[in-house]
């Protein structure tokens, strides 16, 4: 089959080219099953070398092709032709600042995730055997979803919250803080709670569902963020309120 993409490119260096525009690539013998990732990688090889993306394991383990695609947050490494159709519009993902073509200013989401601290916090003595910290499965099936984050940006910047305020910490920052604020091994979870119970902080989200849809990693974004806000209200700390006690 034959595939028409439109991408939307802009590169600063070029007087012309600094506004965004859109510019338009035909490719032959496409297969239904081929990935997103590889045409554009036929467009920059054999049409023009200077488009420019970002990608890494080309597996959706890394997150970094993550792009919107037919107007919706995707990884173009996880994305067939056959889910698309014979007309592809790649564009890069919303609310961050374009660089060059489909590769945006990270830094921003970076922020906002070490906000958060995104780390485990346990100040006491290992036990007397020298094992790790034990935990029940019941304990870990608690935060367990968001566990699964890649931190590819797609629920941050599919959040209508985000794009108009570039302030708000975001869905998957908050996603990251639920990992840590309830595991009962963390003892961070009051600090976790004070940096999100600000004005930018949990509340700015409005649960308009964009974010679930768009994490390839199928967690359950919204869901993570309405526990939080639960935790918060009841004044919860990592290892006295579990998300199951606070529906």
């Amino acid at each position: 089959m034959d595939v028409t993409f439109k991408i939307r490119r802009r590169n600063p260096d070029v007087p012309d080219q600094q506004k965004p525009y859109w510019q338009e690539f035909t490719l032959n013998e496409v297969e239904p099953t081929d990935r997103v990732l590889e045409l554009l990688h036929r467009i920059k090889w054999e049409q023009d070398g200077s488009l420019s993306l970002r990608r890494s394991c080309a597996h959706g383990v890394c997150g970094s092709d993550a792009m919107r695609i037919n107007g919706v947050n995707r990884l173009a490494c996880k994305i067939l032709v056959r889910d698309l159709g014979e007309k592809i519009q790649v564009e890069p993902i919303l609310g961050l600042p374009v660089i060059k073509d489909l590769i945006v200013d990270m830094q921003p989401f970076f922020d906002h995730y070490k906000q958060v601290m995104p780390f485990f916090v346990n100040d006491e003595p290992l036990p007397a055997d020298g094992r790790e910290r034990l935990q029940t499965q019941s304990d870990r099936e608690q935060f367990d979803d968001s566990t699964k984050c890649i931190l590819c940006a797609c629920c941050t910047t599919a959040c209508p919250s985000f794009w108009a305020n570039e302030q708000y910490v975001g869905p998957a920052a908050i996603v990251q803080a639920h990992r840590f604020i309830f595991d009962t091994r963390d003892q961070a979870g009051a600090e976790r709670l004070d940096v999100l119970g600000e004005p930018n902080g949990v509340w700015r989200c409005r649960t308009i569902f964009n974010c679930t849809p768009a994490c390839p990693r199928d967690i359950e974004v919204t869901k993570a963020i309405g526990e939080v806000k639960l935790a918060i209200r009841k004044g919860a700390t990592s290892g006295i309120i579990q998300p199951d006690a606070i529906h």
